[in-house]
C-alpha cells in the first residue's frame, strides 16, 4: 500500500456564532461537555432506514417507519411513501404494538410479520410470526403451538417451513394453515434438525441451516447431533430481568460448547419430499470431522449445493447433490496453505447455469465465474485490492455488480464490471459507501460516510447519479455541533520490519503541540478485522464520540490495525496463522514507541484497552519485554486459546495437539508473569462466547504470580455485556475512571 501523503485532518465542529442584530448582542454559544451517559444510551446514532426490502417491480422498496408500527412503499426513484403496506392499528385480528421484522411472499401478496422477539445467541432467536394477507388486510398467527425460528416461505408461496424446540415444521396455506412435523427426533442437547448448534451459529455466520427445491417439493436439512460435544454449565444469579428475588439455589443455563481439539457435532444432510413424506440421507462421502457450513438448492430442483470444510477449514469441496436419489458429486475444490475466509462458502451465489465464487487465491479476494458444472468460466475482477461483497449480477446486461477498496483499504465503493472487464465506479465520494439495488438494477439506495460525515442516504440511478437525499442526519451533525469539538485524523508509520501500518487518532479542541498528552489505544486485532476506515462508525460508537469523550478530558485517543487484520490481502492478513498473539501484540507496542516519538505525547502515560480479542491483544500487548503501556483495560478477554470454540480457533490454529508451541506462545496465561502496567479485567458472568472462566483463571495464575488484578463482574451478562439497564454504561464509567486515574494528565 502506498503512504498516506498526508494527514487526513478535519475539524468536526466549529464553535457557532449566532448573530443577535450587532456585534455588542451576539451570543457566543458555549460547548458542552459530552455525557457519557447519552453516549451509551445511543443519543448521537445517526438516523437510518429500518429493514429496507426491494420489491419485485423494480421500481419500489419495502422499509419500516421509525416507529415500527408500519411497512411502507416507497419510490427507489425518489424514496417517497405511495402506500402503507402494513399498519398495526388497522390490520384485521392484529394486537400487538410494534413488529420486529417482515419477509414477503414471492409473489408479494402475503408478508409473515415478527413480534415479540426473544434473542438466544448472538444471531438466533425465537419469535412470533403472523401471516398477513395484504389482499383483505387480515393477520393470523403462523401456529398456535409455541414460537418459532427461521421461518421461510416456499418459492410457489403455499407454505411456510419453520423450526422449534429442534424440529422443522411446515404450514400449508391452501390447507387451512394446516400444521405438520417433518422432524420428530430433536431434543435439547442431542438432536437438532434445520437450524445451528452454537459453534456453527456463531463462527460461520448462520441461523438457519434448511431450504426450499425450486419446485417446493423438496425441503433440505442439515441434522447436527450433538450428544458428544461437551456441556458448559454458566450459574446463573438473577432470577428474572425484571426484579431480583431471593432464591437459595438458581439453576445453572448449560448448553453445548466444543473447545479447541474436542469433539464437534456429527452433521449430515437430508432432505423430506412434502408429497410422499419421505426422508432421504444424502450420501455424502466425507471424513465425520468434516463440517458442513452451508446448503443452497439452486434453481434446479434436481441441484442441492452442499458445501464442506476440513477440520483444519483449508479445504473447501462443493458438491451437488441430487435431493431424490441422495447421489454426491464434487464439483469444485478450493484449497489454501492456511485457512479459508468465510467469504468462500457464506457469499456463494448460485444462478441457472453459473455460481459466482469469492477467492483469496491471488492473494485478494476476487470474484470468479463457474458453470453449475464446476467448468472455470473466468475472473470476474482482478487486482491488488479487496472486493468487499459481491452484489448480484444483470443476466440482462451481463454485469456484475460488487463492493471493494480498490484505491485505498480505507475507503469502499460500489462497482459494476461487465464480461469484458470494463468497470465503472457508480458512487462518487470517498469514505464508506454501500448500497441495496433494485430488482433488476436500475435504481440503488447508496448509504455513504466518511470520517467526518455522518450517512448520508441517497437515490441513485443505474450510472450512480443521485436522484434525491432520504437522509443527511443535519439535525445530528447541529446536535454535535453544540458539544466541546474534537479533531479525527489518519496517519501512517513504519515498524520495524518495515511494514506500514494504518492508524486514526482522536485529538481534543484545545490541542496545542508544545503540551504533552497521555495517549489511550482502542484495537481490537482479531483476523481479518479492521478499526481503520474511513467511516463514520469510528470507534466504540459512532462518530468516534466516545473517544471525543475522552479527549475533552484531555487524552488523545488512538487506534491502529496492525498485522493480521483485515483489508490488505492474505500477505498481511493471514501472517498470524499458527500464531496468534506474537505479531498483533508487536505491532501495539511499536505503534506506542511511534506515539512517544511525537513532541506533543506524553511516553510515560500510555495507555490500551479491547474487547473481546481486543481484550486478549490489551493483555497480551501488555506481556511483552519493552514495557511500553502504564495501564490497560481488558473487556471479555480470551486468555487462552484452549478455551475457546473449535471452529475458530482450530481456523487460525489448529488443535492444542497439533500446535502445542503456538497455542502457549499465544497464551496470556501461560505469559502472566510478563505483564507489566496496571490491568482491570471486566467480564459478564454469563458469557456464552468467551466464558468467565477465562478471566478467573487468568487472576488466579496473576495472583500466584505477585500481580495484582482489578476486576468489574456483571452477574448474568453475556459477551455484550448488556443485561440490565446501567450495566452498559458503567461498564465505560468504569474504565474512563480507570484510566483517569492511572494515567497522568496534566491537560485534565
Amino acid at each position: 500500500m502506498k503512504r498516506l501523503s498526508s494527514l487526513l485532518t478535519a475539524t468536526i465542529f466549529a464553535i457557532s456564532l449566532f448573530a443577535g442584530g450587532n456585534t455588542e448582542n451576539s451570543e457566543i454559544r458555549i460547548p458542552e461537555q459530552f455525557e457519557l451517559r447519552e453516549i451509551i444510551q445511543g443519543k448521537y446514532w445517526p438516523k437510518r432506514y429500518s429493514a429496507i426490502v426491494p420489491m419485485a417491480d423494480g421500481e419500489h422498496f419495502a422499509r419500516m417507519n421509525s416507529e415500527r408500527s408500519m411497512i411502507l412503499k416507497c419510490s427507489f426513484k425518489d424514496g417517497a411513501v405511495v402506500d402503507t403496506i402494513f399498519d398495526v392499528a388497522s390490520a384485521r385480528g392484529f394486537s400487538e404494538k410494534r413488529i420486529d421484522g417482515y419477509q414477503f411472499s414471492p409473489d408479494e401478496s402475503r408478508m409473515l410479520i415478527q413480534t415479540n422477539t426473544r434473542s438466544i445467541y448472538r444471531r438466533s432467536f425465537t419469535a412470533e410470526h403472523y401471516i398477513f394477507t395484504r389482499k383483505n388486510n387480515k393477520v393470523e398467527p403462523l401456529s398456535e403451538n409455541g414460537a418459532q425460528q427461521v421461518p421461510k416461505f416456499s418459492p410457489d408461496g403455499t407454505m411456510i417451513a419453520f423450526v422449534r424446540d429442534n424440529n422443522i415444521f411446515v404450514v400449508k396455506l391452501l390447507f387451512n394453515n394446516s400444521e405438520s412435523q417433518i422432524t420428530t427426533d430433536g431434543e435439547k442437547g442431542k438432536i437438532i434438525n434445520g437450524i445451528p448448534d452454537w459453534v456453527y451459529e456463531e463462527e460461520f455466520s448462520t441461523n438457519c441451516s434448511y431450504d426450499w427445491s425450486a419446485d417446493s417439493k423438496m425441503i433440505a436439512y442439515i441434522k447436527y447431533d450433538e450428544s458428544d460435544v461437551m456441556n458448559y454449565d454458566m450459574p446463573m444469579y438473577i432470577p428474572t430481568q425484571s426484579k431480583v428475588e431471593y432464591e437459595p439455589y438458581v439453576a445453572p443455563y448449560s448448553y453445548k460448547y466444543p473447545v479447541a481439539g474436542a469433539d464437534n457435532s456429527k452433521v449430515s444432510v437430508h432432505t423430506f419430499d412434502i408429497k410422499s413424506r419421505v426422508t432421504r440421507r444424502l450420501k455424502l462421502e466425507i471424513d465425520e470431522e468434516n463440517y458442513i457450513p452451508r446448503i443452497i438448492f439452486t434453481s434446479d430442483p434436481q441441484m442441492l449445493a452442499v458445501v464442506t470444510l476440513n477440520r483444519h477449514q483449508s479445504i473447501m469441496d462443493i458438491f451437488a447433490a441430487n435431493p431424490l436419489s441422495g447421489i454426491c458429486k464434487r464439483i469444485l475444490r478450493e484449497e489454501s496453505d492456511t485457512y479459508l475466509n468465510e467469504s468462500a462458502y457464506s457469499k456463494l451465489k448460485f444462478y441457472d447455469k453459473y455460481f459466482v465464487l469469492n477467492s483469496e487465491r491471488s492473494g485478494y479476494n476476487q470474484l470468479y465465474l463457474y458453470t453449475t458444472e464446476g467448468s472455470f468460466v473466468r475472473p470476474i475482477t482482478e487486482g491488488n485490492f479487496e472486493v468487499l461483497s459481491f452484489i448480484g449480477w444483470d443476466k440482462a446486461k451481463n454485469e456484475y455488480y460488487y463492493s471493494s477498496n480498490e484505491g485505498s483499504p480505507l475507503r469502499s465503493n460500489i462497482y459494476k464490471i461487465n464480461a469484458k472487464g470494463k468497470k465503472t465506479r457508480l458512487t462518487k465520494n470517498d469514505g464508506t459507501n454501500s448500497a441495496i439495488f433494485s430488482t433488476g438494477f436500475k435504481y440503488f439506495i447508496n448509504t455513504f460516510d466518511n470520517l467526518n460525515t455522518p450517512p448520508v442516504v441517497t437515490t441513485n440511478d443505474s450510472k450512480g447519479n443521485v436522484i434525491e437525499t432520504l437522509i443527511d442526519n443535519k439535525a445530528l451533525s447541529e446536535k454535535l455541533a453544540g458539544k466541546v469539538q474534537y479533531t479525527k485524523e489518519f496517519f501512517t508509520f513504519t515498524n520495524s520490519e518495515g511494514i506500514e501500518i494504518n492508524g486514526w487518532m482522536v485529538k481534543p479542541m484545545s490541542f496545542c503541540e508544545s503540551n504533552k498528552y497521555p495517549v489511550i489505544m482502542y484495537q481490537y486485532s482479531g483476523p481479518y478485522s479492521q478499526e481503520v476506515k474511513d467511516t463514520w462508525n469510528t470507534g466504540m460508537y459512532p462518530g468516534a464520540t466516545f473517544e471525543g469523550y475522552m479527549a475533552s478530558n484531555g487524552y488523545i485517543m488512538v487506534c491502529i490495525d496492525g498485522r493480521g487484520t483485515g483489508g490488505r490481502g492474505t500477505e498481511f492478513g493471514k501472517c498470524t496463522y499458527m500464531k496468534l498473539g506474537y505479531y498483533e501484540p508487536r505491532d501495539q507496542v511499536e505503534a506506542a514507541k511511534y506515539l512517544g516519538t511525537l513532541p506533543y505525547v506524553d511516553k510515560e502515560n500510555i495507555g490500551i484497552w479491547g474487547w473481546s480479542f481486543g481484550g486478549y491483544n490489551t493483555i497480551m500487548s501488555m506481556s511483552q519485554e519493552q514495557n511500553v503501556f502504564k495501564a490497560g483495560v481488558a473487556i471479555a478477554a480470551p486468555t487462552d486459546w484452549r478455551f475457546y470454540d473449535t471452529v475458530y480457533t482450530e481456523r487460525f490454529m489448529r488443535t492444542p495437539k497439533e500446535n502445542k508451541e503456538g497455542y502457549d506462545l499465544g497464551s496470556a496465561i501461560v505469559n502472566v508473569e510478563k505483564l507489566n502496567g496496571k490491568l482491570l479485567m471486566i467480564h459478564g458472568t454469563a458469557d456464552d462466547n468467551v466464558h468467565f472462566r477465562n478471566m478467573l483463571r487468568y487472576v488466579h495464575v496473576a495472583c500466584q504470580a505477585g500481580k495484582m488484578i482489578e476486576m468489574a463482574i456483571y452477574p448474568d451478562s453475556n459477551h455484550s455485556i448488556y443485561f440490565g439497564a446501567n450495566t452498559r454504561y458503567q461498564v465505560f464509567e468504569r474504565m474512563s475512571k480507570f484510566f483517569i486515574e492511572n494515567l497522568d494528565n496534566n491537560q485534565k
